[in-house]
């Protein structure tokens, strides 16, 4: 049990803006909230501007100070909608995007086509017609079918398009297996050892219309450790000087992926955004010089370590249950339909009792999710005060993954949505209705 009030000990989880009022009561971005739970309900995403525009300038300052020119593009799965675009816009971000959904919100957000990729190893025909129609700046490929029909589109259109192949360097992340995506056994990117990567890079040189402007890779998330980062590139600077030697191909352009680390639990803080710019550009420099290749323009993609510290799920407690000599449960109002991620990676959080900041917990206790099933729990042991019915609950570092991987089931009601700002509360998302869950049957 911890002897620090919650203020202080969250300090590195909670946004940058978050302090306690003189009652105790968590304010974030200069809102109460209290009065923004009376005002909008709970379950409430509450998102810090502030936070969000900060991570974005630190991203770009501290890689273009060791990589000039370098450009950063957000993994829109970790959560987009219009709001943050037009935030990730004015911060010169571009967008990663893996679906037509994710394309359509971010061209209705205003980001350029120009700044934004399309990843994913699943695009459909329709999909990849879409991103050609949209004029996106780069559709990433990810394997020999998708290849083919983009050969196939662009020839018929007789448009040319840029591409970059997703390679598969065969590096262990050392994160969570279900998150780790750059070893061999992988179902992204074309593989090395197989020979599939070289017979792509020169498929797509043959391609008429197709510009291969360079390679990826993405080893998975999150990165608590920057070494495999070192190991990615290192195997992708031999691939790309074989490349060079045996068919006369130069890479442009080269990205390391994302998967930057975010700071979930007191305990693990991840590395700031310069450990990983310094690593990172210290491979590429290594590989270039080692094997006399130019250097690339390099774009990176972070994703949660954008808006997760931004974001804070605030909810209401519904019951309190003591087993002795077992354990003591808080329900919320929400859980595994908002943030399915304990459920499905073991994720950990912090929680904390959000009108009793400055109160010394006294209490441990799991904070429980109120749907049907027992794995249906958000944070196991979490050190808390007293609480009474209605009293609300804050977990922070909720802005990535919670609301992107949300659902109906037990058909709950998916969230409302604020951004805040300097004390001004904007609903991006309204909650949904009862009648909503109606709009699509027949």
């Amino acid at each position: 049990m911890t002897n620090r009030t919650p203020i202080a000990t969250l300090a590195d989880v909670l946004p940058f803006t978050a302090q306690a009022d003189e009652d105790g009561v968590l304010e974030i971005g200069g809102c109460n909230v209290r009065e923004l739970a009376q005002e909008f309900g709970t379950p409430l995403y509450i998102y810090d501007e502030r936070t969000i525009r900060e991570t974005c300038r630190a991203y770009l300052r501290d890689y273009q100070a060791q990589l000039p020119g370098a450009r950063a593009h957000y993994a829109s799965k970790a959560w987009l909608n219009p709001a943050l675009t037009r935030i990730l816009v004015e911060e010169d971000f571009g967008l990663d995007v893996v679906s037509a959904g994710e394309l359509h919100v971010a061209l209705a957000g205003g980001m350029d086509p120009e700044q934004i990729g399309f990843h994913g190893n699943g695009k459909t025909r329709a999909e990849l017609e879409y991103a050609l129609d949209a004029g996106v700046g780069r559709i990433i490929v990810d394997n020999d079918d998708e290849l083919a029909v983009l050969d196939e589109l662009t020839r018929k259109r007789a448009q040319e398009q840029r591409i970059m192949l997703r390679i598969t360097p065969g590096v262990d992340a050392q994160t969570h297996a279900k998150t780790t995506t750059g070893l061999r056994d992988s179902k992204f990117g074309f593989p090395l050892p197989s020979g599939q990567a070289e017979a792509a890079v020169v498929r797509a040189m043959q391609a008429p219309f197709l510009d291969l402007t360079g390679l990826h890779i993405h080893l998975g998330s999150p990165l608590f450790n920057v070494e495999p980062y070192a190991d990615g590139i290192a195997t992708i600077g031999q691939f790309a000087a074989e490349m060079k030697q045996r068919h006369g191909y130069e890479w442009r352009e080269f990205s390391p992926g994302g998967g930057m680390a975010l700071t979930y639990t007191a305990d693990r803080v991840a590395p700031e955004t310069d450990i990983y710019a310094v690593e990172i550009a210290n491979a590429i420099h290594t590989a270039c010089d080692t094997h006399g290749l130019a250097m690339p323009d390099v774009h990176i993609e972070p994703g949660r370590s954008v808006v997760g510290r931004a974001g804070v799920a605030l909810y209401s407690v519904v019951s309190r249950k003591h087993i002795p000599e077992t354990r003591d449960y808080v329900t919320v109002d929400g859980g595994m339909a908002d943030n399915i991620r304990p459920a499905m990676y073991e994720s950990t959080y912090e929680a904390a009792a959000a009108e009793q900041m400055n109160t010394v917990p006294s209490l441990v206790a799991t904070v429980a999710g109120k749907f049907c099933e027992s794995g249906d729990v958000l944070v196991r042991d979490a050190n808390l005060p007293a609480l009474q019915l209605g009293e609300l609950i804050a977990i922070p570092a909720s802005g990535a993954y919670q609301i992107a991987m949300e659902s109906n089931y037990n058909l709950a009601l998916r969230p409302a949505i604020v951004m805040v700002n300097d004390g001004d509360a904007q609903l991006v998302r309204r909650r949904q209705t009862l009648d909503d869950l109606l709009l699509l049957e027949l």
